[in-house]
């Protein structure tokens, strides 16, 4: 028993310290943790961590305890596979991860998507502070980095619509399938005043009306802010500031490229008058984000212009939330890439999308700071509109993914929308109704074209991989399949790609040539060639001479020259680049939806 007297002893003296200095020293405790010594305290108690404080006090109390290191790293924005080690997540503390250029996990699925997410966001809780990283993707047609998601048309098809209530709607379904792979912002809607159809990113805006893009994005955000589940909310950006629609011919920065990246060569008046109002509307309707573009203006980049983005973006505008910067768009400033970063800092570009070099911009900035090129109040003011979208999204109170997770991707009803989307963007570019109504009741119909069941045509870019991909390769209905499932039972249809329509001399009633563009993005797809190819047009020729009347269907995101051909042809439509639902085409062929849509841009037919 004597053996046990000293450990009797270390009890008793514990127990004693813990009356006299511990307990009745409560309030010393709570005094480090508001001292901001994160050592001495839990985090989960601290204030900032406190759901029910207000979000000024969360914001104010979390960046109180930031060190300038910390700071910096909120204001980069990577994309994950330049990631040295995952676990520089934590030790640069950075501020947010995306998706760019086709990156997603190896196995392309919604769980997949939600273990990533939920994986990087579990290493950056790691931190000293444990500040959640937040996640981006470019989801300007849907949910289309993943392959299982509803692709809808693309925004020059819904421009087409002239319907805000199907935007919003659109909007809303896009972050509810985001959501369901733990991701809550969103590199869109493109508010981009269109100009000229050679630029490859046309495809990407609603319309060239000033007024239809300001009203149909300022649906689309609505829609996005419409998503509401537990404490989680989704998060829009508005892009691109400014004047990227309508960038000059030739004055492309890149050598790559002859339009995307250039000169956006206009009066301030017109730069006012033409381009201003959506980002305006957004600002009207509660936009989170507002992404500068990569275009220059009067000879400088937008990201270097601080009259632009800091006197009428958030002095006139009134904007107070996050201002980020566009793919490696800070770094194109000029050569010297220290002076590029205090240029973008100082111009109010809160958040850089790197999207590659964060230990040399931590180092950059870091100096800069130093040197007094950026001001510490610069710093804070970034970082307290970074900390503020990351609060209102509810991150820190939700650190693994979404607790609603309801299945969404790619549902029924989802699908549904889709095809309601598709159908109310078809636009008759020759011919009428009637004679639409007529030929739909055909006996015998040739089906051909390289449009025609083709998955990869109808999605365009953006879907899955960034240029996208031609072919069947994901999930929906081609427009083959769509005819195939509304034609009446009586009917003949043949299909044949190229118009190798054999061992038949039977005139058909009715042929249809589906036809258009390959999937590009970006400046890839700047072109003067807006036209349909070689092959397409024979096949239309081929399909003509074997048919009674022919109705050519032009998939495509610019309008194409056609002046010439068309004269040739009995209906003409244009679908646009319509996504996973070519049914709804069939839906207008066959007189289940009426056509009510309208060009939002002009196209010359004569």
């Amino acid at each position: 028993m004597r053996h046990l007297y000293p450990f009797l002893i270390i009890i008793i003296f514990f127990s004693l310290f813990y009356f006299f200095f511990i307990k009745e020293k409560g309030t010393d405790f709570v005094q480090i943790c508001q001292n901001r010594e994160i050592s001495k305290c839990k985090i989960a108690d601290l204030a900032y961590n406190n759901p029910e404080n207000s979000l000024e006090t969360r914001v104010t109390d979390l960046l109180e305890r930031m060190t300038l290191e910390e700071k910096i790293g909120q204001m980069m924005l990577i994309e994950r596979k330049s990631l040295k080690n995952d676990d520089d997540i934590a030790l640069y503390g950075l501020g947010g991860l995306l998706s760019g250029m086709g990156s997603k996990p190896k196995q392309n699925t919604p769980e997949a998507w939600r273990t990533m997410i939920r994986e990087y966001t579990r290493i950056s809780r790691t931190s000293r502070l444990g500040i959640p990283i937040i996640y981006g993707v470019d989801a300007i047609h849907g949910h289309a980095n993943l392959a299982e998601a509803t692709i809808f048309p693309h925004a020059i098809g819904l421009g087409a619509s002239h319907d805000p209530e199907l935007v919003r709607r659109v909007a809303l379904a896009t972050s509810e399938e985001l959501a369901d792979t733990g991701i809550f912002w969103n590199f869109s809607p493109n508010l981009d005043v269109l100009a000229d159809a050679r630029w490859g990113r046309f495809y990407e805006s609603f319309s060239s009306d000033p007024e239809l893009v300001t009203s149909l994005g300022r649906a689309y955000i609505e829609g996005v802010a419409s998503y509401d589940a537990s404490s989680y909310r989704a998060m829009a950006t508005a892009k691109h500031y400014i004047g990227a629609g309508a960038m000059e011919w030739g004055s492309s920065y890149n050598r790559n490229f002859k339009l995307d990246q250039g000169e956006s060569k206009m009066t301030l008046a017109e730069l006012r008058e033409r381009h201003l109002p959506p980002f305006q509307a957004a600002v009207e309707a509660g936009v989170s984000t507002i992404m500068v573009g990569l275009n220059s203006w009067e000879n400088k980049k937008l990201s270097a212009n601080r009259y632009l983005i800091t006197d009428v973006l958030r002095g006139e505008l009134g904007f107070e939330g996050l201002v980020i910067s566009d793919w490696y768009a800070v770094y194109e400033i000029e050569t010297n890439k220290y002076q590029a970063t205090v240029t973008a800092i100082n111009a109010g570009i809160d958040m850089v999308m790197l999207p590659f070099e964060y230990k040399r911009f931590m180092t950059d900035m870091e100096l800069a700071v130093k040197n007094g090129d950026i001001s510490e109040a610069r710093i804070d003011e970034a970082v307290k509109r970074i900390l503020n979208l990351k609060f209102k999204v509810g991150l820190f109170d939700k650190i693994n993914y979404h607790p609603d997770y309801r299945e969404s991707i790619g549902s029924k009803e989802h699908r549904a929308l889709a095809r309601e989307a598709v159908s109310k963007s078809i636009v008759l570019l020759k011919g009428d109704e009637q004679l639409l109504t007529s030929l739909a009741k055909s006996k015998k119909i040739y089906l051909a074209g390289s449009a025609a069941h083709n998955l990869g045509r109808q999605l365009g870019a953006w879907s899955v991989e960034w240029q996208g991909i031609d072919g069947n390769w994901t999930k929906g209905s081609t427009i083959y399949e769509g005819i195939k499932e509304l034609i009446l039972p009586e009917t003949d249809l043949m299909y044949e790609p190229n118009a190798d329509f054999k061992h038949t001399g039977v005139m058909a009633d009715l042929g249809i040539v589906v036809v258009g563009e390959e999937p590009y993005a970006e400046g890839w797809g700047d072109s003067e060639q807006l036209t349909l190819t070689k092959n397409d047009l024979a096949v239309i020729k081929k399909v003509k001479e074997k048919s009674k009347k022919i109705m050519v269907v032009i998939i495509s995101g610019r309008p194409l020259d056609i002046k010439q051909e068309i004269k040739e042809w009995d209906l003409v439509l244009a679908a646009w680049l319509p996504g996973s639902e070519g049914a709804g085409l069939a839906d207008i062929i066959f007189g289940r939806q009426a056509i009510t849509a309208r060009l939002p841009v002009i196209w010359e037919l004569d």
